[in-house]
């Protein structure tokens, strides 16, 4: 939204270091420590009730992948998440990263350093284990170590072709992505 402003409830608590840009809406109770950064771009980002987001989490949004945050959630420190839907009762540890369209089901944990890709689903209480990535709908949970199986899957979800609209098998995709998305980030930054 065109110069919108962060708003949070009087009952919650956001450090002086954390960083809210956009149309950021804290819920009642929700604690965001020092160094979080919750960037909602030219979308909404949401956080329910009692949300923890830990020290240095990055959380972003944008209006084609908003970013919502159910009830009583924690969101550990060093975590990333963009424009996903986070169910409620839902944990995402220490350095684990959740991609855009993506949704965990209510009471769902990605444990440190674990993987949701792009539209994947994690089913009401699923688990993605410490390093391991959670890929597709439903969601195929694989150590890392089976690569082959788990971009067999991702291909087919096609982040560049899906987030940017750019054709993966073009020889300058990098040149048109990064020219798209740079472009993309100067139109949320200046509205």
């Amino acid at each position: 939204m065109p110069n919108a402003s962060p708003t949070i409830d009087p009952s919650a608590l956001v450090e002086p270091s954390a960083v809210l840009t956009g149309d950021v809406r804290i819920g009642p109770h929700c604690r965001v420590l020092a160094g979080a950064v919750l960037s909602a771009g030219d979308g909404v980002l949401k956080l329910g009730a009692h949300v923890i987001v830990m020290e240095n989490a990055v959380l972003r949004s944008s209006k084609r992948f908003p970013l919502t945050v159910g009830d009583h959630c924690l969101i550990g420190p060093h975590a990333s998440i963009s424009g996903a839907t986070i169910d409620p009762e839902v944990f995402v540890a220490t350095g684990a990263s959740v991609f855009p369209a993506a949704r965990l089901g209510r009471g769902s944990e990605v444990r440190i350093n674990g993987v949701v890709q792009l539209r994947t689903v994690l089913e009401p209480g699923a688990t993605v284990p410490i390093g391991w990535v959670a890929v597709g709908a439903p969601a195929l949970i694989a150590p890392p170590e089976q690569h082959e199986a788990i971009w067999a899957v991702q291909r087919e979800l096609d982040f560049p072709g899906f987030v940017f609209g750019v054709d993966r098998t073009r020889a300058d995709a990098m040149v048109q992505l990064t020219e798209r998305y740079s472009r993309a980030l100067g139109e949320a930054s200046s509205e």
